[in-house]
């Protein structure tokens, strides 16, 4: 968002992902509505807040009902640099799997499924594949559950006003945009570079870390005019075939539109180890195969 002035409902819409991802964390829960109704004031606010951040009158942001001193450094944050740095520890902490499994209908099983089939990571994701048609090919989730899912999700993601509906979906042909294989593999690169180097800070996340140890590099990048936010798979799945170190995740976004992948090394392709987009194999062996031409 270097390049323009975020809306209000855009800045609502990061407290409101605050929100879900404290609510899920099992943080306090003054805490949690505090963001949420924090959220509730920006959108109904007439006037640009970004105006107040990027004209030197930030303080006025706490004349707002609902909007003490935190939310208006987040706010402030957010206008400035388009993410908000809670925001991204959040994600380091809290899994996919324990996003999903909150949806009603949808236990610990059909939440890996999701995450393993599709590589989804936020309810908003998980609502786009309802309606696109990928929900519906993943195991357990025949029609009558889809619909289900749609209907749960139209109630639990309605306060949010850049929701995708299901004429977004078909407007869009089921295929929101993605940042080119070329651009993921050199963010891949400049993190595992930046990681080994120690340049980047770490977080402390909560699953598979009893010890509550600091470990886990995260990057934040802005590349032609996507968002990036970076940071090694902390899943159960990595830890058990000991890749922790080798799959990359990264969660991207674009004038809202955005969505995760999962960066690996294979050792398949014609020009022996190769890092590649999974689901998107084909495009990064071809990307891989002109770089030596």
């Amino acid at each position: 968002m270097e390049d323009r002035k975020p809306t209000n409902v855009e800045i609502a819409s990061e407290l409101d992902s605050i929100a879900d991802l404290l609510d899920v964390g099992e943080a306090n829960a003054f805490r949690v509505r505090a963001y949420r109704q924090g959220a509730r004031q920006v959108r109904h606010t007439e006037d640009p807040l970004a105006d107040l951040v990027l004209d030197g009158r930030q303080e006025r942001l706490k004349d707002l009902p609902d909007i003490g001193e935190g939310l208006a450094g987040v706010i402030a944050e957010f206008v400035r640099t388009g993410r908000t740095g809670l925001r991204l520890e959040l994600l380091g902490k809290v899994s996919p799997v324990d996003v999903f499994r909150q949806v009603p209908g949808i236990g610990d099983d059909l939440a890996r499924r999701v995450v393993e089939s599709l590589g989804l990571s936020t309810l908003e994701e998980l609502e786009r594949a309802a309606y696109d048609g990928r929900l519906g090919r993943v195991e357990g989730f025949g029609e009558r559950r889809v619909q289900m899912v749609r209907d749960v999700l139209a109630g639990m993601l309605s306060r949010s006003a850049g929701r995708m509906s299901r004429d977004d979906a078909a407007d869009k042909g089921g295929k929101p945009e993605k940042p080119p294989v070329d651009l993921l593999l050199e963010i891949d690169r400049e993190y595992r570079e930046k990681a080994a180097q120690g340049r980047l800070r770490t977080i402390a996340p909560k699953r598979f870390n009893p010890e509550g140890r600091s470990w886990l590099p995260v990057m934040s990048a802005r590349r032609k005019g996507w968002d990036f936010t970076v940071l090694y798979s902390n899943t159960h799945r990595a830890h058990e075939l000991h890749k922790i170190r080798d799959w990359v995740v990264i969660y991207y976004d674009h004038d809202g539109s955005g969505g995760q992948v999962t960066v690996v090394t294979d050792t398949l392709g014609d020009f022996g180890k190769q890092r590649v987009v999974r689901g998107r194999e084909r495009e990064s062996f071809r990307y891989h195969a002109s770089s030596v031409a």
